[in-house]
């Protein structure tokens, strides 16, 4: 049975992003998988990585708890926004303050490499615009893809990232929306 995390970094319960965690939540509920979900903005955290990595700012046991539920994951869903070609803030902290060395990562002593701890792990990553995709992709380089992918995911070990990104959405009908949420369901029966 594979163990699926979705979370979503929308802090606006009332976002597309909402309906889309939960047309994936449905997929998952038709295949053979477990099912935790962190909606990021219900958890009780300092966003901000006071110190950087001088010194550790103690965890909130809402982020003990997404550590916990992270290493149980064998496939993690990431729900988001993006705003100015990034995460919206407060998945920014949460990334910050989760993904932390020792955690995530190990840095080797006297050396620039380091060890990945969530190898053998997927992730999918599904986003919203109000561009079009192929604009994002060919004007603006897919920013937040880049860095969630190849900056955050591989670099703590997840090499096999997907990507779904939807857009535009300001502006968009509800026949746009309903196929959107009709395809995120269909991903989540396949888990991928």
């Amino acid at each position: 049975m594979k163990k699926v995390v979705i979370i979503n970094g929308h802090p606006d319960k009332e976002s597309f992003n909402f309906s889309l965690s939960k047309a994936y939540k449905i997929g998952t509920e038709k295949s053979n998988t477990e099912l935790k979900i962190i909606n990021i903005r219900e958890l009780d955290f300092n966003p901000n990585l006071q110190y950087g990595y001088r010194k550790r700012t103690p965890l909130e046991p809402d982020l003990l708890n997404a550590q916990a539920t992270l290493k149980w994951a064998d496939h993690i869903v990431w729900v988001f926004p993006v705003w100015w070609g990034s995460v919206p803030a407060i998945m920014k902290g949460f990334l910050d303050r989760v993904l932390l060395p020792d955690f995530a990562f190990k840095k080797r002593e006297n050396s620039l490499w380091w060890d990945k701890k969530f190898k053998g792990k997927t992730a999918r990553i599904i986003c919203t615009l109000d561009q079009p995709a192929w604009y994002y992709k060919w004007f603006n380089g897919n920013p937040s893809h880049n860095a969630m992918k190849k900056l955050t995911m591989n670099y703590i070990g997840i090499k096999k990232v997907r990507i779904t990104t939807i857009g535009p959405i300001r502006l968009s009908k509800e026949n746009f929306r309903k196929k959107w949420l009709k395809k995120i369901e269909l991903l989540g029966e396949k888990v991928n």
